[in-house]
């Protein structure tokens, strides 16, 4: 097993990661009943999404002896609704040394978007991926 999650009430869960004991609280969005005072489920999809890609692009610049310590990620969550879904996922890089070459850049971007997360979401999922060196 990954994972534990109880049901706390008030449209909260409490998650805890088998292996390290890591909790994660998730509570439901204002918009659908919740106060918004920790991550919702659709929030963690997201935010899983850009850090799977910055540690897949992690590998590959140890590999490569690129360097991307200090490197940002942004992520927009966007629903859409008929039915309630995540309509799309922004995520804008932002990498604080300006000097890499074009192939150290296409090593990076091609590690980025083959993740594991951004190739299990769903193809009607819009992705949109921005990378400023």
């Amino acid at each position: 097993m990954t994972s534990e999650i109880i049901y706390t009430g008030n449209l909260r869960t409490s998650a805890t990661h088998l292996y390290s004991g890591t909790i994660i609280e998730t509570d439901a969005p204002l918009d659908n009943q919740g106060l918004a005072e920790r991550y919702s489920p659709t929030d963690l999809v997201a935010t899983a999404l850009g850090s799977c890609m910055l540690t897949i692009m992690g590998i590959a610049a140890r590999t490569h002896s690129i360097p991307l310590e200090g490197t940002k990620v942004d992520i927009k969550k966007i629903m859409a609704n008929d039915p309630r879904r995540i309509g799309e996922v922004a995520v804008t890089f932002h990498f604080p040394n300006g000097n890499y070459t074009d192939k150290e850049k296409k090593i990076l971007e091609r590690a980025a978007l083959n993740c594991p997360v951004y190739k299990s979401l769903s193809a009607d999922l819009l992705k949109t991926v921005n990378f400023y060196w």
